[in-house]
């Protein structure tokens, strides 16, 4: 199989993708033709089907595996691919393990490392609620090890959440012994916690779109109720400290714009403010550049407010 991956411009494509995507356009001159995203483990890529009633284009439609036909061609420096066939695959035609993205690291290193982080713990409450969720919820672990963190945006892929929160629990480690203020245990602490409700937020794969309950209340109110859940199976569990946690998590977006229902009002909330968004851009623009053959400028991007390009050589 030619992974997307390994695309190059001017390549023809004649192969087996999931239909991540699928809409009807039209264009300036009114003529019909439909956008596409392509999908494989190792990305997506935008394709266009400029002949949508041709005899070589047959139905199908989001989430079906299709053999496509086509060409690899260069537009605004990204690459897309032009469809002229297009055929709906049965089962036993193509092993879903190709199409599924997933993180290029292991897995259960990471949740080894997050469990490390869990061991170090010194407050007993707090290692108690960890605990609660990543070493005794046998449903709540095999969920966050195969979710992803995004829709979109930064690491949309399977293991994406475990990534991304190790992630910035590395970071908020590194803020914590450089700004002896913070205490370390609960910045740890909110660090592995703050996007926890992505695991309700976002459907599996390979559908990884929001669920009911993310389109109403989101990740932020959904992760600060299942701690509430847990923190009142401990019995004893301080009332401040609850308090402390529960705000770190709404506050962790750092403003009302970007969804978080507070403000940071705590040195560990502005701490983990800063990982989390330190972490989510940086990663944005790892996965931008990596889907790019352009060495120029790339254009605006809403998410930097900024035209950017890589960095020269």
């Amino acid at each position: 199989m030619k992974y997307i991956e390994s695309f190059h411009d001017t390549d023809n494509v004649s192969d087996i993708y999931l239909i991540k995507h699928k809409q009807s356009a039209m264009t300036k001159n009114g003529k019909p033709y439909e956008n596409v995203i392509l999908q494989d483990k190792t990305g997506t890529i935008d394709a266009k089907i400029w002949e949508p009633n041709s005899a070589g284009i047959e139905d199908f439609d989001v989430l079906d595996y299709v053999m496509i036909g086509g060409k690899v061609t260069s537009f605004n420096g990204a690459l897309q691919v032009s469809i002229n066939r297009a055929r709906k695959c049965g089962e036993g035609e193509y092993d879903p393990a190709d199409y599924l993205p997933m993180t290029s690291k292991n897995i259960d290193e990471m949740y080894e490392a997050v469990l490390k982080y869990i061991s170090r713990i010194q407050s007993p409450y707090l290692k108690q609620l960890l605990e609660a969720f990543f070493v005794q919820d046998a449903d709540f672990i095999a969920k966050f090890k195969k979710s992803s963190a995004a829709k979109a945006i930064h690491h949309g892929f399977i293991g994406g959440l475990l990534e991304h929160t190790l992630s910035v629990a590395n970071l908020c480690n590194y803020l914590a012994d450089a700004y002896p203020k913070i205490n370390k245990d609960l910045l740890i602490s909110v660090a592995l916690l703050h996007d926890i409700g992505k695991t309700k937020e976002l459907s599996a794969f390979p559908e990884n779109d929001y669920t009911d309950d993310g389109q109403l209340l989101g990740h932020i109110v959904m992760g600060s109720e299942m701690i509430a859940f847990k923190i009142a199976q401990i019995p004893g569990f301080p009332e401040k400290l609850a308090g402390e946690i529960k705000h770190c998590i709404l506050a962790h977006h750092g403003e009302y714009e970007f969804g978080s229902p507070k403000k940071p009002a705590l040195i560990e909330a502005v701490a983990l403010n800063f990982a989390d968004n330190t972490d989510a851009k940086l990663e944005t623009m790892t996965e931008l550049f990596s889907s790019t053959i352009e060495t120029g400028w790339l254009g605006y991007n809403r998410l930097f407010d900024s035209n950017v390009r890589k960095t020269s050589e």
